[in-house]
């Protein structure tokens, strides 16, 4: 018989007899706990070996990171919740996920402590109708959202933020950030943690009232409405912010190729003055969110 296979079976018999003769190591429940919590610990003890990115948005940072800013008192969290949605020929239908990325950073600066959750890009309606004029879609539906949005704000609860607040910048989400919102309050109640849907990020009658009135810009659009002049579902305040963010998402150059740079009336040229708007709606916009999240968390002067 060839040596090298006379060795291998040996070392196979060997192997098997020492395995036979080692008790079952296999770890009770308790024992298994333990080990979980003793690992637990020596993590939340781990020192971070690097310095920490300077970010608001908890995706971007480590685990590490985000233990760390809890620890320091970034105990509050927003949580955005945007959508996808028909907007007429020049508007990309994530206007809402664009616009909730600048408005976040500024609501979550101007609070201070506070961090951003993943953002919330689909809206509440109904998934399996047809497509119809603002419904561009995908979406899922309220029990769904409603769902979806409880269990981030639990889970954001259990990493150990203790204000959790709802802000979204379509008028379908309110139904199920306030929903989400009451049922979590009534899970934990007693417990530190609260969570509160925010209304006030989303008035646009307000920013409407401010560009028309305090701005003295005379865009052709009521108040209430869901559209202007022009009989689309786009505005002046919406069109200004995204071109802060990215023109493209406004079609900018587009426009001006087609000699359709405007809305309801208002010139969006030169684009400078269009973004130094949009910059001045999110500040206003910014102002009613952060009084209205102070009064929720201190109450009224």
């Amino acid at each position: 018989m060839n040596k090298s296979l006379i060795f291998l079976i040996a070392l196979f018999s060997m192997t098997s007899t020492v395995l036979a003769q080692r008790p079952n190591r296999q770890l009770t429940p308790e024992q298994m706990r333990a080990r979980q919590e003793a690992r637990q610990a020596e993590l939340d003890a781990a020192e971070r070996p690097i310095r920490a990115l300077n970010s608001l948005w908890i995706e971007e940072l480590t685990w590490m990171e985000i233990r760390d800013a809890i620890r320091d008192g970034n105990t509050t969290v927003l949580v955005l919740t945007g959508g996808v949605e028909s907007n007429g020929p020049h508007l990309a239908s994530g206007k809402h996920n664009y616009s909730n990325k600048l408005m976040g950073e500024s609501v979550a600066q101007a609070l201070g402590a506070t961090l951003i959750a993943p953002l919330v890009t689909l809206e509440p309606g109904n998934p399996t109708g047809p497509v119809t004029i603002g419904s561009t879609g995908p979406m899922v539906s309220q029990a769904t959202y409603i769902a979806w949005l409880t269990d981030i704000g639990d889970s954001l609860r259990s990493m150990g933020f203790t204000q959790v607040y709802f802000l979204g910048d379509s008028g379908g989400n309110r139904r199920g950030m306030q929903a989400a919102a009451d049922e979590l309050n009534d899970r934990y109640r007693g417990v530190p943690t609260q969570f509160h849907h925010v209304p006030e990020f989303y008035n646009h009658d307000k920013v409407r009232q401010y560009i028309q009135e305090t701005l003295g810009i005379p865009e052709e659009m009521e108040y209430q409405a869901s559209s202007g002049s022009d009989g689309i579902h786009e505005e002046l305040s919406i069109t200004s912010v995204m071109s802060v963010i990215d023109p493209t998402s406004i079609r900018f150059d587009q426009r001006v190729e087609a000699g359709r740079a405007s809305i309801n009336g208002i010139s969006l040229l030169p684009l400078s003055d269009t973004q130094s708007l949009g910059r001045m709606v999110i500040d206003f916009r910014t102002r009613l969110t952060v009084e209205a999240i102070k009064t929720l968390r201190d109450g009224p002067e």
